[in-house]
């Protein structure tokens, strides 16, 4: 995507270039360079959404050559029609006027575009084979399954295909001499030794079983089915080495999808930060007068993307003396009974007497402003606007999904905190985390973002 949006903005500049000093034609236009240059960055979006429109970023054209440079020409001359039609409705408020006063400047940025495009993606392909040929970049790959597609896996995988194959569990019948030593006796002590990216499963029984594993290990998941199996009529079955592989894909929310929600996150999470900015100092203020030896701001230890832990930034609504410590902690050293910890998760992690906290931080969590310093941990990439619940490392084992969880990123806000935050149970809002992570769309996190709106409005937060 870089290079196309490099080469993009090449082919305006040498258009521009080439029709002023090389093309030996009288010209009669007062347009410089730069607003060439200015306006090719200002319409990249709408090039880079055309060569997505056009399957530019898939697997299933990239490394076909006929249809990729097919693909690659229509788009230049779909691109350079889309800029023509909107330079003839606005006449251009970059450049004060047209921005094509030359006919043949857009057949040169066809053209220019065309042939830059092609040639930067044949360098970036020659640079990943070899890469892939010295072994950098490959995926690390744990093959399962008594079958025959084993067989054919391990003998057809080579570093061009991307993959290498660092275990594999099966019987002795269907892993070729020359790949006994990858052989493990169970899956768990292969992960655990090899540390793979990905596992491949041959087999038809225990599909789930598996699935579930590669998901809890957060790693890539392929299923090879038997050669007479219906699956491999789909279209989405690619094939690896002669045999045909499915990726299982835990969520929606990979590859591309990561790349737009990123974005979307610092955009929009910049904004709201910036107009947030002054309530912050308002709070942090706040905070210090009521208690001036303690911190306004703390740090709870959570989990996001792939297990990996942060520390989430909260404005402090817990007295001092119980910051860090679970409610179980809390509750002990306030001397209240076990049962006392037991009745607060059993009500969903809520008590709506809870002691621990103090009367601005009752307000702070009522009205959802506890939450504003985890903008900053949304514009670092620790989370994201929308996503589940950050859980605390110890509610993990309470999570029969937390695989599922994990394999997206947390949020400031999610699906389970607008569909009635403390009004359901524990086991609701796992469920709806679930269902975010295996259904996620843009539509359904702006239906998110605009039902947290209205929730803070009417003050639903953590009461």
């Amino acid at each position: 995507m870089i290079g196309d949006a490099l080469s993009i903005v090449f082919s305006f500049a040498f258009a521009y270039y080439f029709r002023t000093n090389i093309d030996s034609r009288p010209y009669f236009f007062e347009n410089e360079i730069r607003d060439f240059i200015l306006t090719s960055i200002v319409l990249l979006p709408v090039w880079i959404i055309l060569l997505y429109s056009l399957g530019l970023y898939s697997r299933r054209v990239i490394g076909r050559h006929i249809l990729e440079l097919w693909r690659l020409f229509l788009a230049s001359l779909l691109g350079v029609m889309l800029i023509i039609t909107f330079d003839f409705f606005t006449k251009s408020s970059i450049t004060g006027g047209s921005l094509f006063p030359v006919r043949t400047i857009p057949v040169y940025i066809v053209c220019f575009c065309f042939l830059t495009l092609s040639f930067v993606r044949s360098i970036i392909s020659l640079i990943r084979r070899l890469s892939l040929r010295h072994s950098v970049g490959l995926i690390k790959v744990l093959i399962i399954g008594n079958s025959h597609n084993t067989t054919e896996l391990l003998m057809g995988i080579r570093p061009e295909t991307g993959f290498d194959v660092v275990a594999v569990v099966a019987r002795n019948e269907f892993i070729p001499k020359d790949s006994r030593q990858l052989k493990f006796g169970h899956a768990a002590k292969a992960i655990a030794k090899k540390h793979p990216d990905a596992i491949i499963y041959t087999a038809n029984d225990d599909l789930e079983k598996v699935n579930k594993l590669a998901v809890d290990n957060h790693m890539l998941f392929y299923y090879s089915p038997p050669a007479d199996s219906i699956i491999t009529m789909s279209r989405d079955v690619d094939f690896l080495a002669g045999v045909p592989v499915l990726r299982v894909r835990p969520t929606p929310l990979i590859g591309a999808a990561r790349v737009y929600k990123r974005i979307i996150d610092i955009v929009l999470g910049g904004i709201i930060t910036i107009v947030a900015l002054p309530i912050m100092g308002i709070i942090w203020l706040l905070q210090k007068i009521l208690d001036p030896h303690a911190p306004a701001i703390y740090r709870d230890i959570r989990l996001t993307r792939f297990n990996r832990r942060f520390g989430l930034l909260k404005f402090r609504s817990i007295k001092q003396e119980y910051c860090g410590l679970t409610a179980e902690e809390a509750f002990a050293k306030m001397g209240k009974s076990p049962e006392y910890a037991a009745r607060y998760r059993a009500n969903g992690d809520f008590l709506s007497d809870d002691p621990r906290y103090t009367k601005f931080g009752n307000f702070l969590r009522r009205t959802s402003l506890d939450e504003l310093p985890q903008l900053f941990n949304v514009l670092r990439g620790d989370i994201s606007l929308i996503g589940p619940r950050a859980l605390q490392p110890i509610e993990l084992k309470n999570y029969g999904d937390r695989g599922l969880i994990l394999s997206v990123k947390s949020g400031l806000t999610g699906l389970a905190q607008v569909s009635g935050r403390r009004n359901i149970s524990f086991n609701e809002r796992r469920a709806l985390d679930v269902y975010y992570v295996q259904n996620w769309t843009i539509a359904l996190d702006i239906q998110i973002f605009f039902r947290t709106i209205i929730s803070i409005l009417r003050q639903e937060g953590a009461r």
